[in-house]
């Protein structure tokens, strides 16, 4: 049995794949398990380290310490890349109202944080640990440590406050999201959003305001000013047909505008009449609506139009169609001339049947190609992030400069890639499985050696005095911020309970929260509320750490 133990104990390069692949294999089949309608998932990786840092096993120091860095490293970037084409857009929709309630979530907790170690005596290494996984906030704890280690002063204990606290940090934002609607949504009322979440609108209206008879398309576009694509026109008896900008409006001309919700009125004053039916729904079938028009949903999957601009492409002049949406990471837009399009970018267009197959043509509509890895932008995105990381920031009053570090740099250059790498006809696009692929075996390595570096000595800590007032004030960092912020948002904003779960787990960085908010309601309004706050909760956490421990302890 000599080389089992080999491959168990002595350390080196086959023993520490060996022990992490084993610690992750077991972490993620026990983490499908729902108890309470609740799972783990990835998390139960760290429980399952932990238990094997316990038992003896252990990596070579700089093994361990390279293995818990990349996995860090291409989480962060991973998620900073899938949540880049649609992060600036999320803005649109009250991003700056959502993001302020989350830095309020985050400097509560961070204040509570301060106090607590004052008032206990507890250093304060120790309490950002026990911070860090009381919001389950994993980037924030690698922040920290990298931070020390640039002090020059042990970090060990930091991942055993976070290991502590992590698994009440994980159920308390889901106690008191249920805490929230139990008690101010008593009704149920307002627990769904009133208003669409996505950026477009579809409308009907009846030209019926004399000041636009005979007036072009184009000439229209001009005295509004606002954001509208009228897609199909209707005249009288005559069959409906794809306007133009050369388009003349007569009396009685019925059209379909596709626009945002809050241009409407104006629109109907611009127009005349806007019609009863609702063109909103799911389950309209589009091609059913006129004999000679087709509506399509087609995927840009060549590179050469990666990063060019819609107007440029001059689809309604070359092929004789319309573009009214356009779909990207989860949320949609009005198709509009200046709109920079991106690989796996889904176009809504609008024409006559063999018009519309010359634009798929054009466009490369081939999911196969989509599937092939652009691992160009990857390693280079991780390169220029960990050189992001590694800069030294000079702030006034501080004698040690702030760094990114090894979270920060690279989700931030992630989001950057992921937004505006296409402007440069950078391939940015990596498939929904491919991005989840990536992040899981990243955050899966990371939890992993981070369970193994603490578990020597967790449950002698849980056991002492010390050890139970870590998990006490680990809940209370936790649950607190969150209910005071659910209250503050539901009571004084009067918003919705979908945009509020969203917006607190986002805050939290807890996606098992999410799943439970999203298994109790009937939309993806939480997701959307989520993906919004997460990328700036994320940085700002792993910031204020940072300031923090080099205020306090520089």
């Amino acid at each position: 049995m000599e080389w089992l133990n080999s491959v168990l104990f002595e350390h080196n390069a086959l023993q520490a794949v060996a022990v992490l692949s084993i610690i992750c294999a077991i972490g993620l089949s026990l983490g499908k398990i729902k108890v309470f309608g609740v799972s783990l998932g990835v998390t139960f990786v760290f429980f399952i380290g932990i238990l094997a840092g316990h038992l003896g096993l252990s990596l070579d120091s700089e093994m361990l310490s390279y293995a818990e860095n990349f996995g860090l490293i291409l989480f962060v970037y991973a998620l900073g890349l899938q949540v880049g084409p649609g992060f600036f857009s999320s803005f649109r929709k009250g991003g700056i109202k959502l993001n302020s309630l989350a830095m309020g979530v985050i400097l509560l907790g961070t204040l509570s944080a301060v106090l607590a170690s004052a008032v206990t005596g507890m250093s304060l290494p120790d309490m950002v640990g026990v911070m860090c996984g009381a919001v389950t906030n994993t980037p924030a704890l690698g922040a920290a440590q990298q931070t020390l280690k640039q002090l020059g002063l042990p970090s060990s204990s930091l991942a055993l406050g976070c290991a502590v606290a992590y698994p009440l940090g994980v159920v308390g934002v889901i106690i008191a999201l249920a805490l929230v609607r139990k008690v101010l949504y008593r009704n149920n009322e307002n627990l769904q959003p009133h208003e669409e979440q996505d950026g477009t609108y579809i409308a009907a209206f009846k030209i019926q305001n004399p000041a636009i008879f005979g007036k072009r398309l184009k000439d229209i576009d001009v005295l509004q000013g606002h954001h509208y694509i009228i897609s199909r026109l209707w005249r009288g008896d005559e069959e409906v047909n794809v306007p133009t900008s050369e388009t003349v409006l007569q009396n009685g001309d019925r059209i379909l505008v596709v626009t945002n919700e809050k241009d409407v009125p104006a629109l109907t004053v611009l127009f005349g009449e806007q019609e009863k039916t609702d063109w909103n729904k799911a389950d309209i079938d589009w091609n059913k609506i006129d004999s000679n028009l087709i509506s399509q949903r087609i995927m840009i999957t060549r590179p050469e139009i990666n990063g060019r601009k819609l107007g440029s492409l001059n689809l309604r002049k070359n092929y004789g169609v319309n573009t009214t949406r356009i779909y990207r990471s989860g949320l949609q837009f009005l198709a509009r001339p200046g709109l920079r399009l991106q690989m796996g970018d889904r176009i809504t267009v609008v024409g006559e049947e063999k018009a519309v197959r010359k634009v798929r043509e054009m466009m490369g509509n081939a999911v196969k190609s989509l599937g092939e890895p652009n691992l160009v932008s990857v390693f280079v995105g991780l390169t220029i992030g960990l050189i992001l990381g590694s800069i030294p920031i000079a702030l006034p009053g501080m004698s040690t400069p702030v760094k990114l570090g090894l979270a920060g740099g690279p989700i931030i250059v992630g989001i950057l890639i992921g937004t505006f790498g296409p402007r440069f006809h950078m391939v940015t696009y990596v498939t929904r499985s491919a991005n989840l692929m990536l992040r899981a075996l990243g955050l899966s390595l990371y939890l992993a050696c981070l369970g193994i570096d603490a578990g020597s000595q967790f449950f002698e800590t849980v056991v002492r005095p010390e050890g139970v007032m870590w998990v006490l004030i680990g809940f209370l960092l936790t649950v607190v911020p969150v209910l005071i912020i659910g209250f503050i948002a539901t009571k004084m904003l009067r918003m919705d309970f979908a945009t509020v779960s969203g917006m607190l787990c986002g805050s939290m960085a807890n996606p098992m929260a999410l799943n439970y908010a999203n298994d109790t309601l009937k939309n993806d309004a939480a997701s959307v509320a989520y993906t919004t706050v997460y990328p700036m909760s994320m940085f700002a956490r792993v910031i204020i750490v940072q300031i923090l421990l080099l205020v306090m302890c520089g």
